[in-house]
């Protein structure tokens, strides 16, 4: 396919325009980028060594539950994605969601997937019990585990007495939830009581819904962690399976090992099903597989359109991130990839991704991605779906100005973290659960202890450099990553 590249339109015509807004290309190619800068912060040595000592936190914090009744697996494997629950890293769909403004309560978000049970030995006998389910949900019988199990569980458990006298153990994504936020809450109580130098300040836990989130504080930064509880399992569940037949836009890009190597259950229940019983099939893992083939030009609309969709159709709630992104894997299978690669292509994908997006809301028809029979708009009524549909036509009548207001959303919030930062560096009264070493530093032994961290495990930290360019200093963020 031949692309003008150019921005004007041929023989001579002028800037290419956007037939229904009559917005130059350029300039909403230029708008995008100015969101890209803004949204996605290059972070300093000291805000990546804070990043990473939040991190190790939540991982100790971890390990303790672990210790408290032996529940948790001794050796488990966390997935943790940029960005949090809101933003659809997973298909989560809460109702019960507390809202967390970046800038005021949160600097940056992550979301870390915590296996309650793994399911990781081929010989484990697994019941995936669909009957009771909608498409893409399952309940999880325990029957067929072995009898420590059961017994360790047997309180997240609803039970079911059959005719024959037998009992059933379902394991229960709300009480699992209970367990987990009771759990976290003791152990970060007990670790308060006797703060050590170094420690992240605790300024929020709460639970929602089936989630619990922790904002922690290091230094001047504050991170916003929603830690979901699932079950993870290596392999591919057979409800997915006609989806490997098909031709994707990742054939040999990547392995089909590497995207079919696992799959979850996470703590969310269909419209019509039972919360104490049901888990909806999560594919995160995946997707962070995916997103190694999808082109940067892409990537930048795809964020912008999910910052403008996200406060925009807030209320009622029907559409979250997640269809966005299940609309854009379907378009790269759909495009040609040498299309999907231009580089000043952004404003072509951002206005195409709001037309499919309307295009779904008024046939009320979003396929899953992994499970296409899945449609994750059925629950919708006409009239909500109508609404939303009517308020995405009037992005797409001027979708300059909706990325100008975007722009200036990020800008403030950007603003809100550098005044809070500089509030707290003129404090120099450490908070009791703070650094106790002046100015909230955290000290040498940190950066030496991530050099090491990454020396001893090459392809196997959970850490990787923020910047490839300069490998010299222990730069570290954490990203869509899976080790």
């Amino acid at each position: 396919m031949k692309v003008n590249r150019s921005n004007e339109l041929p023989h001579g015509g002028g800037p290419e325009l956007d037939f229904r807004s009559a917005a130059r290309m350029e300039d909403l190619n230029r708008l995008i980028q100015e969101f890209s800068k803004h949204d996605q912060r290059e972070y300093d040595d000291q805000r990546a060594l804070e990043i990473h000592t939040a991190k190790d936190f939540i991982f100790s914090m971890l390990g303790m539950v672990q210790k408290l009744d032996q529940k948790l697996p001794v050796a488990n494997e966390y997935l943790l994605l940029s960005g949090g629950v809101r933003e659809g890293v997973v298909d989560m769909d809460l109702d019960e969601l507390s809202v967390y403004a970046r800038g005021t309560d949160y600097d940056m978000d992550f979301t870390l997937l915590v296996p309650a049970l793994k399911l990781h030995d081929r010989n484990q006998p697994v019941t995936l019990d669909m009957r009771h389910s909608a498409l893409g949900h399952s309940w999880l019988s325990l029957r067929l585990f072995d009898e420590g199990t059961i017994n360790k569980w047997k309180d997240c458990c609803t039970i079911v007495d059959h005719i024959n006298g037998t009992t059933n153990y379902f394991f229960s994504p709300t009480l699992v939830a209970d367990w987990f936020y009771q759990s976290i809450s003791l152990v970060l109580l007990e670790v308060q009581k006797k703060p050590q130098r170094g420690m992240p300040r605790v300024e929020k836990v709460e639970r929602n819904g089936t989630i619990i989130s922790v904002i922690l504080g290091v230094g001047s930064s504050r991170m916003l962690y929603d830690i979901v509880p699932v079950v993870s399992f290596k392999g591919w569940p057979a409800v997915a399976q006609s989806w490997l037949m098909e031709n994707h836009f990742w054939d040999g890009k990547i392995t089909e090992e590497e995207v079919i190597s696992g799959f979850y259950l996470v703590p969310a229940c269909s419209h019509k099903g039972r919360k104490e019983n049901e888990w909806r099939l999560s594919f995160a893992r995946s997707e962070v597989q995916l997103k190694k083939c999808i082109s940067s030009s892409l990537m930048q609309a795809y964020q912008a359109c999910k910052a403008i969709i996200i406060k925009l159709l807030s209320r009622p709630k029907a559409i979250s991130p997640y269809h966005l992104r299940s609309i854009m894997l379907w378009a790269c299978d759909r495009l040609p990839a040498n299309y999907l690669a231009q580089d000043d292509f952004s404003a072509h994908f951002l206005l195409g991704l709001i037309d499919d997006l309307q295009h779904c809301l008024v046939n009320k028809m979003c396929p899953n991605y992994f499970i296409p029979q899945c449609n994750m708009l059925e629950h919708l009524s006409d009239e909500t779906a109508m609404l939303h549909a009517r308020k995405l036509s009037s992005v797409r009548s001027d979708p300059a100005e909706h990325l100008r207001t975007t722009i200036e959303h990020a800008k403030a919030a950007n603003r809100l973290t550098v005044e809070l930062q500089w509030r707290g560096s003129t404090n120099n009264l450490p908070s009791p659960q703070s650094d106790a070493g002046g100015e909230n530093q955290p000290d040498d032994r940190l950066a030496k202890k991530l050099q090491q961290l990454v020396t001893e495990n090459p392809g196997k930290s959970i850490s990787v450099f923020i910047n490839p360019d300069d490998v010299t200093r222990p730069h570290f963020r954490i990203d869509d990553k899976f080790f």
